[in-house]
């Protein structure tokens, strides 16, 4: 999703209204970050397992052993949720917690776990969302290829359907892959995501086999469930920005839009690979091998909703515009680089911007210039923001509350944003917090707080933090309250 659009800028979009009849408001977790209970009830180790427990993978050494204890103490979260008046929790299912080995099958104690989360949530009047995969494939699968082995994604639909049969007449609405960039590339390119390889081929290998896989699961939820169910997939879609005007920043920008963004949207939504794709990467990959007849038929069967994941902007140039600064994924840094088939790019910080505990420039007119993007080059396609927000230090006061102004602040900002994209145009039906509750940072351990709920891992002791009372307040009243209202 390359630069601004020409014809709608911040200052030019209609007024913002109240959110549409029928926004979804909810929050959002994934099941390695908080479930905890890594070795109960017959799961087995996941790549994030290993990769958390290899020395210099993950800051201060730390693991999702504990977590947020979610798996123990998910009754008291859901009753949190009733409270801060959620209308749907977006959680993410443990693969190897319920099919252990990658094959085979389930293991009934993993599967009432999810069971008992579903019906909880059901007599909360809270909406089950179903994430099936949030990066933590069963190392087993891992030992035999991973992602990049074709193998995998019959797997996966397996895995897939052994969940519509558990609790398909619990959950409506289904997302196969959350943002499986970082699965390929941050997994098999940069490797400072788990299983940490650093294989140029092999993250576009797994991108493909990613994608294949997400077919494969539309049709099984296709098949198995009702047709009143939803089917999405979540992207991290880069709103992607050129340094300068200049025709060599503008080629970086097309090429990390290729491998960031149209090397999903293609196949998925349009049914084919981009040609300056296959053409940028021809050096890392023979497609003509890679994809096979088929494939793209079914790849790209039909969706309900897309999934869009949003934190801050990624802004290019050519290396000649000025050097760059470490790279500027969204999820960490490498010495390798994440963007195969695009060596030649550097990243820069966006200027003049306020940032959050990551280092992420906060800028809101990313969120709404994504959104109008997506509805311009995907027409007609409804859209749920399934992820935004940010960390920052946060820290309990000697009164035992968490004052986190400048939370409250980016996700004013934000859900603006969201509301003068509707306005413009853009068909979006909810937003989903990130996240529900501080839990496991991936790389970063517990060293980043995003959570709306503070943790004290030690006593597990949950605290809402003030930006939970105001978004409860948001969504109690359908509406933003005026800026910089905190009460």
């Amino acid at each position: 999703m390359t630069a601004v659009r020409p014809d709608i800028t911040p200052k030019q979009a209609p007024e913002a209204t109240d959110f549409p009849t029928g926004f979804v408001w909810g929050a959002a977790t994934a099941a390695y970050q908080v479930e905890g209970a890594a070795a109960e009830d017959g799961r087995t180790p996941s790549i994030w397992d290993t990769f958390s427990r290899t020395p210099g993978k993950v800051r201060n050494g730390d693991t999702g052993d504990i977590a947020a204890d979610h798996y123990h103490r998910y009754r008291d979260d859901v009753q949190l949720m009733r409270e801060l008046g959620l209308k749907a929790y977006r959680f993410s299912i443990s693969w190897s917690r319920v099919q252990p080995t990658g094959r085979g099958p389930a293991v009934e104690r993993g599967l009432d776990f999810y069971r008992r989360l579903a019906d909880e949530l059901l007599e909360a009047g809270i909406t089950p969302v179903a994430t099936l995969y949030h990066w933590d494939l069963p190392q087993e699968l891992e030992d035999a290829g991973g992602w990049p082995q074709r193998e995998t994604a019959e797997r996966f639909a397996d895995y897939t359907a052994i969940m519509a049969g558990a609790i398909g007449d619990r959950v409506g609405t289904w997302t196969t892959f959350n943002e499986p960039w970082c699965s390929a590339f941050l997994g098999y390119g940069s490797g400072v995501h788990a299983p940490g390889r650093t294989e140029p081929a092999a993250s576009l290998h797994a991108a493909h086999h990613l994608n294949l896989a997400h077919g494969r699961a539309i049709e099984v939820l296709r098949g198995q469930l009702p047709a009143a169910v939803q089917t999405s997939i979540t992207l991290n879609l880069h709103q992607v920005r050129p340094l300068t005007d200049s025709a060599a920043d503008a080629d970086a920008a097309r090429r990390i839009d290729a491998v960031g963004n149209r090397v999903f949207t293609g196949p998925i939504l349009r049914g084919a690979y981009p040609e300056d794709l296959i053409e940028d990467t021809s050096h890392v990959v023979d497609w003509s091998r890679l994809v096979h007849e088929g494939d793209l038929a079914t790849i790209s069967r039909p969706i309900d909703v897309l999934g869009v994941n949003y934190y801050t902007p990624t802004v290019v140039s050519t290396p000649a515009a000025g050097g760059g600064d470490s790279l500027n994924d969204g999820h960490g840094s490498s010495e390798h680089s994440p963007w195969t088939g695009s060596e030649h790019v550097a990243f820069h910080l966006a200027e003049g911007k306020k940032r959050t505990a990551m280092n992420w420039a906060i800028d809101p007119d990313g969120l709404y210039n994504l959104l109008l993007d997506v509805t311009r080059d995907h027409p007609g396609l409804p859209l749920m923001v399934t992820e935004n927000g940010a960390a920052f230090d946060d820290y309990v006061s000697p009164e035992g509350k968490v004052a986190d102004p400048e939370r409250i602040d980016y996700l004013h900002g934000h859900l603006d944003a969201v509301q003068r994209a509707v306005a413009a145009g853009a068909d979006v039906r909810g937003y989903f917090l990130w996240s529900l509750m501080d839990n496991f940072e991936w790389g970063y351990g517990y060293s980043k707080r995003f959570g709306a709920v503070y943790v004290d891992y030690a006593s597990q002791r949950r605290i809402p933090k003030a930006s939970a009372h105001w978004y409860a307040d948001v969504i109690r009243r359908h509406a933003l309250p005026p800026a910089g209202d905190f009460s």
